[in-house]
């Protein structure tokens, strides 16, 4: 169940083998992500995940745990403001800003933290639907 003003805090990392297959499946091959030795002469210093990837755990939650089976994601910003790497542990926050409980949608505040820093390194907005769960 979705109600105004629930928090939602869901701990995760991401492997390179799973960022592997996310770069077969999304085409995004981009040796940044891949390639340990053209990393180590970026910015970052070691292979970053894709953004997009790293957003995708939104949809994992919400799709799968609350409200789960039956949600429909109708929209998502995000704005990327810190790299993230790989076997490290994070944390998504999500906060439910606003319900409109005539189209049983939810506007959920979303971001990403890294556990060793405690900084945000990704933020964004959702907006969900759910014909039963969200009141």
């Amino acid at each position: 169940m979705i109600t105004l003003n629930q928090e939602f805090k869901y701990a995760f990392s991401f492997t390179q083998a799973e960022v592997e297959a996310f770069a077969k499946c999304s085409g995004d091959n981009n040796p940044i992500h891949l390639d340990a030795n053209y990393a180590a002469n970026t910015p970052f210093k070691k292979p970053i995940i894709h953004g997009i990837f790293t957003s995708s755990i939104f949809s994992k939650y919400f799709g799968t745990i609350n409200p789960g089976e039956g949600t429909i994601y109708l929209r998502q910003s995000l704005e990327f403001l810190r790299p993230m790497f790989v076997d490290t542990p994070y944390e998504a926050q999500m906060f439910v800003k606003e319900i409109i409980s005539a189209k049983n949608t939810a506007v959920i505040d979303c971001k990403i933290i890294d556990v060793s820093t405690g900084k945000i390194t990704l933020r964004g907005e959702g907006t969900l639907m759910h014909k039963e769960k969200i009141v």
